[in-house]
């Protein structure tokens, strides 16, 4: 199936004519070993939001890939300053994606987990109370619950001072967990990076300038930089760009990384 705007793949080895949705699940498919993924979308000029929101970014080859890509993983990992501002929902997808999931004996829908430090979360947001998989919380061992929101999600104490986001991620592929999306936001992300565990980066650059003001995709303390090939380019008829950036498999495993069986 192919909709909207046409997708083709630029490089490195072109293909002619409009990708369909399973050639797109293809080119960016499922690991055969634990991995965090990261998607972002940003302008040309390298904003994260336009008039403080991703959703003025996104156009429909963006939102195409962002779909897919969450059918395609276990956990979808995300901050809570993200999910409050921009309102997240629950998690569900389509007939048709779930039956994709089932035929690959994977559950129904990915679970949702929130990074929050302070658990500063509403247990009545959609994303909790609407939830067809409970919720995972990855939370600092003193934060205090407010009232009801164990009731929809189950928290996973991890570190004291700070979320301690390698144990986090440790504890997911314990559960099963093992392909890992996140969404952001940008401080989530900056310390994924510091903590060497980002495995790829799904970047869509959007077709515009968005000016002076908005911050990057990543925030945070420095980090060592770190070497990320690029997999591939998609370009939308619309002139967005699709980027998949991700490890080489023979680079050592990130922190967090399940041992080799």
């Amino acid at each position: 199936m192919s909709v909207g705007s046409p997708i083709e793949r630029i490089w490195p080895a072109p293909v002619t004519g409009a990708l369909t949705d399973p050639q797109l699940t293809a080119l960016y498919g499922r690991a055969d070993h634990p991995q965090l993924r990261v998607n972002f979308v940003a302008s040309a000029d390298g904003a994260v939001t336009l008039d403080g929101y991703s959703a003025g970014l996104s156009g429909e080859p963006d939102k195409r890939v962002f779909g897919l890509l969450r059918m395609l993983c276990d956990g979808l990992l995300v901050a809570a300053g993200t999910l409050r501002h921009e309102g997240y929902r629950a998690v569900r997808l389509s007939a048709e994606r779930r039956a994709w999931r089932r035929e690959r004996g994977l559950a129904e829908f990915p679970t949702l987990v929130v990074v929050s430090g302070s658990l500063d979360l509403d247990p009545a947001q959609a994303c909790f109370a609407d939830a067809p998989v409970r919720p995972l919380v990855l939370t600092r061992s003193d934060a205090q619950a407010p009232a009801g929101l164990t009731e929809v999600a189950d928290l996973l104490r991890c570190g004291d001072e700070r979320v301690d986001l390698a144990a986090g991620l440790a504890e997911l592929r314990r559960r099963g967990l093992g392909q890992v999306l996140c969404e952001g936001g940008p401080h989530l992300f900056g310390a994924l990076t510091a903590a060497d565990l980002v495995d790829e980066l799904c970047l869509t650059v959007a077709p515009l300038l968005a000016g002076a003001g908005p911050g990057r995709i990543t925030a945070g303390d420095g980090s060592v930089p770190r070497h990320l090939p690029l997999r591939h380019v998609l370009a939308a008829g619309d002139g967005t760009l699709m980027l998949r950036y991700a490890r080489d498999p023979g680079d050592p495993p990130p922190a967090g990384a399940a041992p080799p069986a």
